[in-house]
Protein backbone atom coordinates (compact mmCIF):
# COMPACT_ATOMS: atom_id res chain seq x y z
CA UNK A 1 0.00 0.00 0.00
CA UNK A 2 1.63 3.73 -1.02
CA UNK A 3 1.95 6.28 1.47
CA UNK A 4 -1.74 8.36 2.14
CA UNK A 5 -2.22 11.92 2.70
CA UNK A 6 -2.07 14.14 5.49
CA UNK A 7 -2.12 17.60 4.00
CA UNK A 8 -2.50 18.77 0.94
CA UNK A 9 -2.11 22.49 -0.10
CA UNK A 10 -3.27 23.97 -3.50
CA UNK A 11 -0.66 26.59 -5.73
CA UNK A 12 -0.83 27.90 -9.05
CA UNK A 13 -1.36 26.30 -12.02
CA UNK A 14 -3.42 23.92 -11.04
CA UNK A 15 -0.52 22.19 -9.02
CA UNK A 16 -1.19 20.70 -5.11
CA UNK A 17 1.70 20.61 -2.96
CA UNK A 18 1.18 16.76 -1.12
CA UNK A 19 2.87 15.79 2.22
CA UNK A 20 2.08 12.17 2.47
CA UNK A 21 2.12 10.23 6.32
CA UNK A 22 5.86 8.44 5.55
CA UNK A 23 6.71 12.18 5.40
CA UNK A 24 7.48 13.07 1.71
CA UNK A 25 6.24 15.95 0.50
CA UNK A 26 5.88 16.03 -3.46
CA UNK A 27 3.63 17.80 -6.20
CA UNK A 28 0.94 16.36 -8.04
CA UNK A 29 -0.09 18.20 -11.93
CA UNK A 30 -4.06 18.64 -12.04
CA UNK A 31 -4.15 20.01 -15.31
CA UNK A 32 -3.91 16.67 -16.90
CA UNK A 33 -7.35 15.48 -15.41
CA UNK A 34 -8.90 19.22 -16.33
CA UNK A 35 -10.86 18.20 -19.51
CA UNK A 36 -12.10 15.07 -18.51
CA UNK A 37 -15.76 14.78 -16.57
CA UNK A 38 -16.03 15.90 -12.86
CA UNK A 39 -12.52 17.39 -13.32
CA UNK A 40 -13.68 20.21 -15.43
CA UNK A 41 -15.47 21.84 -12.48
CA UNK A 42 -12.11 22.26 -10.74
CA UNK A 43 -10.95 25.28 -13.14
CA UNK A 44 -13.17 27.25 -10.82
CA UNK A 45 -10.57 28.94 -8.76
CA UNK A 46 -12.72 28.89 -6.01
CA UNK A 47 -13.42 24.87 -6.06
CA UNK A 48 -9.92 24.21 -6.88
CA UNK A 49 -8.95 26.24 -3.50
CA UNK A 50 -11.07 24.50 -1.59
CA UNK A 51 -9.21 20.99 -1.37
CA UNK A 52 -8.84 19.53 1.64
CA UNK A 53 -7.41 16.31 2.97
CA UNK A 54 -10.13 13.35 2.96
CA UNK A 55 -10.13 9.79 4.38
CA UNK A 56 -6.06 9.60 3.26
CA UNK A 57 -6.76 10.85 -0.07
CA UNK A 58 -7.65 14.62 -0.62
CA UNK A 59 -11.40 16.11 -2.08
CA UNK A 60 -12.75 18.99 -2.74
CA UNK A 61 -15.91 20.81 -1.92
CA UNK A 62 -18.11 19.63 -4.63
CA UNK A 63 -17.06 16.22 -3.73
CA UNK A 64 -14.23 15.92 -6.53
CA UNK A 65 -11.54 13.51 -5.39
CA UNK A 66 -8.53 11.34 -6.70
CA UNK A 67 -7.34 7.55 -5.82
CA UNK A 68 -4.67 7.77 -2.82
CA UNK A 69 -2.59 5.58 -5.05
CA UNK A 70 -2.62 7.66 -8.01
CA UNK A 71 -1.48 11.17 -5.62
CA UNK A 72 1.46 9.12 -4.66
CA UNK A 73 2.50 7.56 -7.70
CA UNK A 74 2.42 10.48 -10.06
CA UNK A 75 3.46 13.21 -8.07
CA UNK A 76 7.33 14.23 -8.05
Amino acid sequence: MNPRVTKVKPEQNFMLLITFNNGEVKRFDVKPYLKIGVFKELTDPGIFNSVKPFLGSIQWVNGVDFCPDTLYLESN
